[in-house]
């Protein structure tokens, strides 16, 4: 399982599970939060969690159109 681990402080942490329905990333346009489906990225090569970035729909239409 895979899980997110933040230190707080040296005597506090918060660990949280990672599961279909509780992965957010924010827009790098606008800000907005993002529901991601990790799903959708297994299997990729090029995939890197670290790098990619997700737009929310509207930037996505808007980038989409500035093309």
């Amino acid at each position: 399982m895979f899980y997110i681990k933040e230190n707080l402080s040296e005597n506090a942490e918060v660990k949280v599970n990672i599961y279909y329905d509780n992965v957010y990333c924010r827009c790098p346009r606008c800000g907005k939060e993002v529901k991601v489906d990790l799903n959708e990225f297994f299997g990729d090569e090029e995939f890197d969690l670290y790098e990619t970035r997700l737009y929310c729909d509207d930037c996505s239409r808007k980038v989409r159109c500035e093309a």
